[in-house]
């Protein structure tokens, strides 16, 4: 079977490398006679694979020890919850809109906090980031989403939040952008873009801000709790977490995060060429916020998106069909994604327009 170039927003890609690996211990790990799948997550052989996925994912990132790492479950979406319960301590919670999962957050939030949007991009259906606000310095913290998945949209640069705790989303862009950990008080992360199957959560928190929990606050979103249980007060997503550990290993074989954010400027730099040379593309996200994670743009109308999505599929070019709220084209070039994916792709707009 011939492998297509996945483009799809997650769950994504993988590297094949990790996935034979995968397969090769599919009916049993080492020698301990059986399936990851099929193991005790309190056994000592997982208590090792679990383990070292937590140490290579710290090695990645350069997380120091003022920070716990918990893999969790629900998806990046539970903690738009957990983070208000954890965090807030009858404070005011900052947050800025930049697109529809941070909206989603915002929205969340109201239901546990004191919530102040400082800056939003909604009108300018969500083209850029905002830049320009006021930071209460007497906030619990400020909420960010680093990249915005649907739009096409990115932080060139971090929020400087002075005494305030920067809280970010970085599920789209985690392992394939580089970004300083210190300077944040809180990062989550589904896993299921650039670092393994979907079920799985990361959470990084700076340790002095797992202490005042609200009261109402549920034991399985309790930051405090899940970090004394080392992330195993229930059965963790254990093949998620294998999986995530071989990712680990491979990118670490593969110059690291600074090694992959070099790849996927690359791939991203050949379709914005792509797109920046075209008058028949149209752009969705202005240029200096542009996600190297996420290419989104538009056609002259929809019967051309149809036939756009349809003939890409046929030649391995599949999952690139924009998000609804925006129409047109994403094509997500996550870590795993090949430079020759990104190359096909440019060469196929070209074609394309060329034909229409």
């Amino acid at each position: 079977m011939n492998r297509v170039f996945n483009f799809s927003a997650g769950p994504s890609v993988l590297p094949e490398e990790v996935l034979k690996q995968a397969q090769e211990q599919m009916l049993c790990y080492k020698d301990s006679g059986m399936s990851v799948m099929e193991m005790s997550h309190r056994s000592k052989v997982y208590q090792e694979i679990f383990d070292t996925a937590q140490s290579l994912f710290k090695q990645l990132l350069n997380i120091s020890d003022d920070y716990e790492v918990l893999f969790l479950q629900g998806g990046a979406t539970t903690q738009f919850s957990a983070v208000p319960m954890n965090l807030s301590g009858g404070k005011k919670c900052l947050y800025i809109d930049s697109g529809a999962f941070a909206s989603k957050a915002i929205k969340e939030a109201k239901r546990y906090a004191d919530v102040s949007v400082i800056a939003s991009s909604k009108a300018d259906n969500y083209s850029y980031v905002p830049t320009e606000y006021e930071i209460d310095q007497d906030a619990a913290y400020l909420h960010i989403t680093s990249n915005n998945t649907i739009f096409g949209t990115s932080y060139p640069s971090l929020p400087k939040t002075g005494k305030v705790a920067l809280v970010a989303d970085m599920s789209s862009e985690i392992c394939g952008v580089e970004r300083d950990i210190s300077k944040f008080g809180l990062v989550y992360a589904g896993a299921q873009k650039n670092i393994g199957p979907a079920g799985l959560t990361v959470v990084i928190i700076k340790k002095s801000l797992l202490e005042n929990p609200l009261g109402i606050t549920p034991l399985m979103l309790n930051y405090s709790e899940l970090a004394k249980t080392g992330s195993m007060l229930n059965t963790p997503c254990t093949y998620a977490i294998y999986i995530a550990m071989l990712n680990f290993e491979y990118m670490l074989r593969n110059g690291g995060v600074k090694g992959a954010h070099q790849r996927n400027k690359e791939k991203a730099a050949l379709v914005y060429d792509a797109l920046d040379s075209s008058s028949f593309y149209t752009p969705v996200a202005k240029k200096e916020f542009r996600s190297i994670m996420n290419v989104t743009f538009t056609l002259p109308n929809e019967e051309l998106t149809q036939k756009f999505v349809s003939e890409a599929g046929s030649i391995g070019l599949v999952n690139i069909k924009g998000h609804r709220s925006v129409g047109g084209i994403r094509a997500s070039m996550y870590n795993a994604m090949p430079k020759e994916g990104a190359e096909k792709l440019a060469q196929f707009m070209a074609d394309f327009e060329r034909k229409n």
